[in-house]
């Protein structure tokens, strides 16, 4: 399997299997703990457009910190912050300065993180293998995280949030090991032509963004609700989840990287489409919503390689991949900030979890849309290189 011979990806990815373990562990239940310990729906969606408006804020202080330091040194950084942010969630009873302190250390960890990783990603993966290497590291992630919510329900019922926050900031702050024998990336002082080599992907992630703060972090909270505000349901539902996606990922990385990205969008974004219609209409029936979080994690790993591929492609072929997911990142914050926000706004006037849900369309058909542009583009440079 020639998408296994990077050595600088597979240590990336063992990386990010150990991250995933975190987030889809104690991670998963980030928002459902906030809205348990007494902080409204309404509260918990504006928290969590704070941290992302935070991100939005921090991010140009990246660029210095990562030509001084290097890229490696940058993704280290951040997962040792974001690991402290693990902790601070089960401080949390209520509005309140704990509040404030959670938003303010996962801002600043999660906007050095994501920034450099997929920078990173970008760097040194390889254009002509990319959707097989993001399937694999979805694929992998998935199977590694299958007893994560499990787990962490049952550190939440048997000994309480601190165990099973503190748990996951400790696995958190593991996952920066792999990267210590990978190699670093320098970035050069200056680089010109980023605004325009990003519009494209800045757009992009500005629609994946908000799509992602419906479908997602939204939905996270209907499925709790749903589920009697259950913690083992939840971890059960999230678990079941997992067993859902790993083939499909892999399937359309390989797909895309035979030049049929085109073909890709309609299967990734058609599905989402149907499942963000199923989340909404299940939300407040058990066996219902359970059924629609598990095609959630299938559509999510047809998505994530339709939409990354491109991403990264266009990263690595810009003067400068940091400074180029600096500026798509930034685009990320602002569709979930504003998702987040419209989403508060509207649960506060009375308006019910399925009406936010559903307002994720707008963003799979902007990014259907997008992504389109892209592979129309690339489609004849594919088939060229392929007829070489």
């Amino acid at each position: 399997m020639p998408f296994f011979r990077n050595r600088t990806i597979n240590l990336l990815n063992l990386h990010y299997v150990i991250h995933a373990m975190a987030v889809s562990g104690g991670g998963a239940f980030y928002a459902v703990y906030l809205l348990k310990a007494g902080v409204p729906v309404p509260g918990v969606l504006i928290a969590l457009a704070l941290i992302l408006l935070g991100r939005l804020m921090i991010r140009p202080l990246i660029v210095p910190y990562a030509i001084r330091f290097g890229l490696r040194s940058t993704i280290v950084a951040g997962t040792m912050v974001s690991a402290l942010q693990y902790p601070l969630v089960a401080e949390v009873h209520g509005p309140g300065r704990a509040l404030a302190l959670l938003i303010a250390v996962s801002a600043a960890g999660e906007t050095f993180y994501w920034t450099a990783y997929h920078a990173y990603f970008a760097a040194l993966g390889d254009d002509a293998l990319r959707g097989h290497q993001i399937g694999v590291r979805e694929a992998m992630a998935t199977l590694a995280t299958i007893a994560s919510p499990l787990v962490a329900a049952w550190l939440l019922v048997a000994f309480g949030p601190r165990a099973a926050f503190g748990a996951t900031g400790i696995i958190r702050f593991c996952a920066a090991l792999p990267l210590l024998w990978a190699p670093d990336v320098n970035v050069s002082p200056q680089a010109l032509g980023i605004y325009k080599a990003s519009a494209l992907s800045f757009l992009l992630f500005v629609a994946d963004g908000w799509m992602a703060a419906c479908c997602v972090t939204v939905w996270q909270i209907a499925l709790f609700l749903s589920l009697r505000e259950s913690v083992v349901g939840y971890g059960g539902a999230m678990a079941f989840a997992g067993l859902a996606s790993a083939v499909a990922a892999l399937t359309l990385g390989r797909h895309i990287d035979t030049g049929h990205g085109r073909r890709a969008i309609w299967y990734a974004t058609g599905t989402v489409a149907v499942i963000i219609a199923l989340r909404a209409a299940a939300t407040g029936h058990p066996p219902l919503a359970v059924l629609a979080n598990a095609l959630g994690a299938f559509g999510a790993s047809l998505y994530i390689p339709t939409v990354m591929t491109p991403v990264y492609t266009m990263a690595k072929g810009s003067p400068c991949a940091l400074r180029f997911h600096t500026a798509t990142e930034g685009g990320w914050d602002i569709g979930g900030a504003a998702a987040l926000s419209t989403g508060a706004l509207a649960t506060w006037f009375g308006a019910p979890l399925p009406a936010v849900i559903l307002l994720a369309l707008t963003g799979v058909a902007a990014t259907a849309t997008l992504l389109r542009r892209y592979y129309a583009r690339r489609a004849p440079r594919v088939a060229a290189a392929a007829s070489a």
